[in-house]
């Protein structure tokens, strides 16, 4: 008798263990062409969110959104970069908490399909590969590189083992993982590469533990370069051309298994100085429709594009920086509202899936604070001594800021002038990367700009001190010319002199500005001229109307202003230059604003509207403009 309760208790905890790896399958079905979700049919209609582009604090509020729509999963990148930003030293704290997020989206209902890089693209800084592998600037990213290698298996030990619990075979929520990201449009095209990142993701994780995929553009070349027999090869394609020619291209490399647009576009993203992207929901809904009629799998790229919050924002060739806003014209705004191309999404999902019985939540409530006065705290040269506690680096020619180890921002080169130019002399500058300021004894004498004439034409007497300060505007998140290494790469000669004898500052703007308060005025020694130096300035927003308890999100408009980074709290909340557009309004989540006093801190680069005769004031308004202007020179509205 206790022998048959023995072998009765054994039978059932096998048909329970039976059972529960039953109940978390993920697999392809190659025989029906299909995905199997714990032993049935299953499509996934996912749509694209960047956990680091949306305050922590509205994670929640995105992916009930999301899951409200009618969506069964979202798809995740994770940016290398925003993790290991020094090398060995990682964060995965407050916005960078991957395994929270990935976790919200389980509670949520949402499967994850999951995109680790190591590159991204994703319209963010270099891809989301770290700037430091450019130290020495002879790495050769994304092949199998040494230098490079040893960096990703040292970086992918350590997201791997925090990723394989949250699989969907493990009772988590990722249901597929991609490997690289569209590398058939790589030049390397180096497989040897990509069969050792398999490799890496198969023993760390497990080889049937969860499907493993490839995305690449509709175009022979790139599947040829980007696809691997054992990957599972897939498709993107926004609202242009033909789905049949773009599904028929996947078949040729994936003869059997699902059909599946892993970046179906429903936006676009913008860059400075031209028009803001936008794609009608009449050719969103239009494509999805058909998508979705022929059986496929589809993710939206983007369901909510987010805010390149900081410097995080990247670049395309020619160069052409991105701006703060990642809006993309997607179903959810920057802000997280939803639209109506949102709710019309959600009317062609109801044609193919069950969507929740519940509503879409509504959008955060907006506040229009009103305007606030700026108030001068001190030019560049009041506060070098604290944007570079440590002094300057002693070089004879100018060296990368990837060589100073620094990632992101602004540094500044100085030099004495050594001879007399009494005539004017040309100052070229051809490794600008990318934008530079030049100033001379402490006043500014003009812009020189990457991918424009490089050069200045200048006057300068024996001893003067030359300043170039400059931008590192976003590097280049795509194509050959990702190894994008920033500051001066180069010579910069005075006619036909070579100059030398550098001190070079690098600008730690991030760290200084949470230290200022309003009683840190500083004297104003610089001459003030229709181009300034880079000058700091600050103000408090205005106060909350006493029928509101709470902060509310608001968008900060600086029309009148002309160039520069705008801080609240401390947070930098991204790069303005209004005057260039399209971008004039910075999107201000109230997850980073205090109920009383907020602090502000404007470090604008060109010109403020107090440097002559304007008012020095700043507005925030409860809606964004994105649209604005198209370029220098164009009316604000």
């Amino acid at each position: 008798m206790k022998i048959m309760m023995l072998l009765n208790i054994a039978l059932l905890v096998t048909l329970i263990n039976f059972g529960k790896c039953k109940s978390h399958s993920f697999v392809v079905n190659y025989d029906d062409n299909s995905f199997s979700k714990d032993g049935q049919p299953f499509r996934y209609i996912s749509g694209s969110i960047h956990y680091a582009r949306v305050p922590r604090g509205y994670w929640d509020d995105r992916l009930m959104k999301m899951y409200a729509t009618g969506l069964n999963a979202i798809q995740v990148y994770v940016p290398w970069n925003f993790h290991e930003r020094s090398p060995g030293r990682y964060t995965f704290e407050d916005n960078a908490d991957l395994v929270a997020f990935l976790r919200k989206a389980n509670d949520t209902g949402l499967l994850v399909i999951l995109r680790p890089g190591p590159y991204i693209c994703a319209e963010w800084d270099m891809g989301g590969l770290p700037s430091w592998l450019l130290k020495d600037g002879v790495i050769k990213l994304r092949t199998m590189d040494e230098d490079y290698i040893q960096a990703v298996d040292r970086w992918m030990g350590v997201l791997l083992p925090k990723i394989k619990p949250l699989l969907y075979s493990n009772g988590g929520p990722i249901i597929s993982i991609q490997v690289e990201n569209e590398y058939g449009s790589y030049y390397a095209c180096d497989h040897d590469y990509i069969r050792h990142l398999k490799n890496t993701f198969e023993e760390a994780l497990g080889a049937d533990a969860v499907v493993l995929f490839t995305t690449d553009g509709a175009n022979e070349k790139n599947f040829k370069c980007g696809t691997l027999q054992g990957l599972y090869a897939t498709v993107d394609f926004g609202t242009v051309g033909d789905i049949s020619s773009a599904f028929k291209l996947q078949r040729k490399f994936q003869p059997q298994g699902p059909l599946v647009n892993s970046e179906f576009y429903t936006g676009w993203l913008d860059h400075w100085g031209q028009n803001h992207s936008t794609v009608t929901k009449e050719k969103v809904t239009d494509f999805l429709d058909k998508i979705l009629a022929m059986g496929a799998s589809v993710n939206m790229y983007m369901f909510e594009g987010g805010t390149n919050f900081g410097f995080w924002n990247g670049a395309n060739t020619v160069y052409s920086p991105q701006p703060t806003s990642y809006d993309y014209d997607a179903p959810l705004t920057e802000a997280g509202d939803p639209t109506d191309k949102l709710m019309a999404i959600r009317n062609i999902i109801k044609k193919y899936a069950k969507v929740p019985l519940i509503p879409v939540p509504p959008a955060t409530q907006k506040l229009a604070y009103g305007q606030s006065t700026m108030t001068k705290v001190g030019s560049l040269y009041d506060v070098l001594d604290k944007l570079t506690p440590y002094g300057p680096i002693k070089s004879n020619y100018p060296i990368t800021m990837e060589a100073m180890q620094q990632s992101f921002g602004f540094i500044m080169y100085r030099t004495t002038i050594a001879i007399n130019v009494t005539k004017a002399t040309l100052l070229d500058i051809p490794g600008i990367r990318d934008r530079g300021y030049i100033i001379i004894n402490q006043v500014p004498v003009g812009i020189v700009v990457r991918n424009k004439p490089t050069g200045l034409n200048i006057t300068a007497s024996k001893g003067d001190i030359l300043d170039i300060v400059v931008e590192n505007q976003g590097r280049i998140n795509f194509g050959e010319t990702i190894a994008d290494m920033k500051g001066i790469v180069g010579n910069i000669t005075l006619g036909d002199t070579i100059l030398e004898g550098f001190q070079i500052y690098s600008l730690q703007l991030d760290e200084f500005v949470p230290k200022i308060s309003q009683k840190f005025e500083l004297t104003w020694p610089s001459p003030q001229t229709q181009l300034n130096v880079p000058t700091l300035y600050s103000g408090t927003m205005p106060a909350l109307p006493p029928d509101i308890t709470e902060p509310r999100d608001t968008f900060l408009k600086v029309s009148g202003w002309t160039k520069g980074q705008a801080y609240i709290n401390g947070f930098n909340l991204g790069r303005y230059w209004p005057v260039e557009g399209p971008q004039v309004t910075l999107y201000v989540p109230a997850t980073i604003l205090k109920r009383t006093e907020n602090f502000i801190v404007l470090f604008e680069l060109e010109s403020a509207p107090c440097s002559t005769e304007g008012s020095c004031t700043i507005e925030f308004i409860d809606q964004p403009i994105l649209n604005g202007t198209v370029a220098r020179g164009h009316k604000i509205l």
